[in-house]
């Protein structure tokens, strides 16, 4: 095992505190980050959270093995979004009987989790350890693992659920110290986003752990009629069965806080009877696009696939590792504002740290010490992108040979989940950018010009000026500088 003694510490949403991080079980360290909806492809919003907890899972397996860390990424599979998107894509087919609505569920689900599955490794994020579907976990399973309807059994028995007009609701008046994550009391409570404040609830903040299904949406025959379990009750179930009643880190969005972790909290603790969830919650800042916030009426929302497939943000496709390391250059916690101006810096400061790591030695890399010290507190990637930006400079400084400053940085870059093969030009848009700059030198417009010359050079690209010697034109040639 590594030596986990280097002060891993970690912001606590729960305490608003940063915490030196004590696992439970040093070889058994567990960790839940709330996975995607898959009613449609993935927005950029979505790939937030999944790149900031790839990094810490890739940290807590240097510090305390690869074996040593579960990481459990749900996928919800059973929601009225979903139900909404298979009658809008398969109505036809429903009503002529041709496809069960479950069936067509399932069509919808399979095909944007597969998209989900593409688009997230090509943003260089890991496979988590486990990844379960909400559907699989409804009801009691043979193998004795966690489910939703036991759970919401158990807390109906332990005082802490009723059953009213077909629904099986949480009682929030049940738990005093509901509301710790969110720091709101009762009084402020407001139903959550898929709830309507119905006059069978005992309380506003109550929220629906079982709702009836009518014949046209899926269900299941639970002990309260054929219905669907409710968003939260999905993941204390999935979480339990995998890492356990308490376990150490639960990640996800900012946007989450309210109410899902709330309810995620309350859900498992009354059911288990524990004073905790998980001893760690880390959330991810929000994200806009421009400067505003995105949506789809200001027409700046965006899929990861369209940003790697299409042309449509800045008029051209982005390599997934471009899009990981602008996602990275804001610290997690912050809110982060995705332009094509940060998708620029992060494209030419990765072109340098490739063009520097590929003069790499072909022996054993040793990952600098000062990265994971930067990593180690609460994720410092700005700390620790300062360092391969000098590990760089040094690195091309040095040149060929035992170059121990590219050796460091390949090893890091590898290590953050970055290709770490030969550095590649993209020649035609090198070809474009001269063409630019020779009709702007034709325009005699100087400065553009200049500007062009030194944005490529910055990338490693030296341009050189001559004449053809034949038809006596202007001609300009170019060479990586290593």
């Amino acid at each position: 095992m590594s030596d986990a003694s280097k002060g891993l510490s970690l912001y606590n949403t729960l305490t608003r505190t940063k915490d030196d991080f004590v696992p439970i079980d040093p070889l058994n360290v567990r960790m839940y980050v709330c996975g995607p909806t898959v009613y449609d492809f993935a927005h950029i919003g979505n790939a937030r959270p999944v790149i900031v907890f790839d990094v810490l899972f890739r940290l807590l397996r240097h510090l305390y093995g690869e074996s040593h860390v579960t990481y459990v990424r749900n996928i919800t599979d059973v929601d009225d979004k979903i139900n909404a998107r298979a009658l809008r894509d398969f109505g036809d087919k429903i009503a002529s009987g041709k496809l069960s609505l479950n069936e067509a569920i399932r069509r919808v689900t399979e095909k944007t989790a597969d998209q989900y599955h593409k688009d997230v490794a090509t943003l260089g994020c890991l496979e988590p350890t486990v990844e379960p579907r909400a559907t699989e976990f409804v009801e009691p399973r043979a193998d004795g693992k966690a489910d939703m309807i036991t759970l919401i059994l158990r807390l109906i028995e332990r005082g802490h659920a009723y059953v009213a007009a077909g629904e099986v609701l949480f009682d929030t008046a049940s738990m005093p110290d509901y509301g710790q994550l969110s720091k709101r009391n009762l009084d402020e409570q407001q139903a959550g986003a898929r709830i309507a404040v119905d006059a069978h609830k005992k309380n506003p903040g109550d929220f629906v752990l079982w709702k009836l299904s009518s014949p046209e949406e899926p269900g299941w025959d639970g002990p309260w009629g054929r219905g669907r379990p409710g968003w939260h009750i999905e993941c204390s179930a999935m979480s339990a069965a995998y890492l356990g009643e308490v376990f150490d880190i639960h990640g996800g969005g900012l946007d989450l806080i309210f109410p899902h972790h709330e309810n995620e909290i309350a859900q498992s603790r009354c059911a288990h009877g524990t004073d905790v969830m998980a001893n760690v919650w880390m959330h991810n800042g929000f994200l806009q696009v421009e400067g505003q916030k995105m949506s789809k009426s200001l027409g700046n929302f965006y899929s990861i696939h369209e940003l790697l497939e299409t042309e449509t943000f800045g008029g051209r496709k982005w390599p997934g590792e471009v899009l990981r390391l602008a996602m990275l250059m804001t610290h997690y916690r912050e809110p982060i504002d995705f332009s094509v101006r940060k998708l620029e810096e992060a494209e030419n400061t990765l072109r340098k740290w490739k063009r520097a790591a590929d003069l790499a030695p072909t022996a054993a890399l040793q990952l600098p010490a000062e990265v994971v010290e930067a990593l180690s507190d609460d994720l410092a990637t700005y700390a620790a992108f300062q360092r391969l930006t000098q590990l760089a400079s040094e690195a091309l400084d040095a040149g060929g040979g035992d170059n121990a400053a590219a050796a460091s940085l390949k090893a890091a870059l590898a290590f953050l989940g970055f290709d770490v093969g030969t550095a590649k030009v993209d020649e035609a848009a090198i070809a474009k950018a001269i063409a630019k700059r020779l009709e702007l030198i034709g325009a005699k417009n100087w400065a553009e010009a200049d500007r062009i010359r030194d944005e490529l050079l910055a990338q490693g690209v030296q341009l050189k000026d001559g004449k053809d010697p034949i038809t006596g034109e202007r001609i300009t040639t170019w060479e990586v500088k290593r």
